[in-house]
């Protein structure tokens, strides 16, 4: 260790003041910021990383920031890589789509290090990203698929329910002897009405 002092002259007269009987440099470290911060962003999480020189990276702690590119600081998030690597990673679900955002990194020595003992690093340059937009269906694809889905078991549905009552009808024509000619007139209304879903169906696509 060292002994550091400090001399002054008051008066004419030279002082000798002992600050730190014993002072350790590698207990007082002050870092600089971690560099080259980048960042890149997917659906499912954004992707941050930065250099630091080779021979810390083992012995380096480091506190993410991030925030909405319009607010201050004093509004931002904090995040904490749990490994030494300088790398960090943030899920797409912790940020608002179509919103850019804007972090920075500041880093120290680790807690767990007994050899060295520093103070957080100013803060470094930043990194702007954003979360891309979820695309939405237009209203109209969304309102013809609705419009098919719902309109094609409803056609069939009816189909079936005019049959049933055809079928019955001739039954009882039959059966009371009386003509059976208005259920002659079903296969043409049987058609006429296929043919009126199927050209709705064109129109809906």
């Amino acid at each position: 260790g060292y002994r550091v002092s400090l001399q002054g002259n008051f008066f004419g007269r030279n002082h000798t003041y002992i600050t730190f009987p014993e002072y350790n440099p590698c207990k007082h470290i002050k870092l600089d910021p971690p560099a080259n911060i980048q960042s890149n962003v997917t659906a499912s999480k954004c992707q941050i990383w930065w250099s630091v020189p080779w021979y810390l990276v083992e012995i380096l702690q480091y506190e993410l920031q991030y925030k909405e590119y319009s607010m201050p600081w004093e509004t931002a998030l904090n995040k904490t890589p749990s490994s030494s690597l300088p790398q960090i990673e943030i899920e797409a679900t912790e940020l608002r789509s179509g919103i850019t955002y804007i972090a920075r990194l500041r880093c120290k020595v680790s807690e767990n290090e007994d050899s060295y003992h520093s103070q957080w690093s100013e803060w470094s340059q930043t990194t702007v990203f954003q979360r891309p937009g979820i695309p939405k269906l237009s209203e109209k694809i969304l309102n013809t698929r609705t419009m098919q889905f719902l309109f094609i078991p409803l056609s069939f549905g009816t189909l079936l329910y005019l049959f049933w009552n055809c079928k019955l009808s001739s039954s009882c024509f039959l059966t009371s002897g009386q003509k059976a000619s208005p259920v002659l007139t079903f296969p043409h209304q049987l058609l006429s009405f296929s043919h009126s879903i199927i050209c709705t169906m064109g129109i809906l696509r």
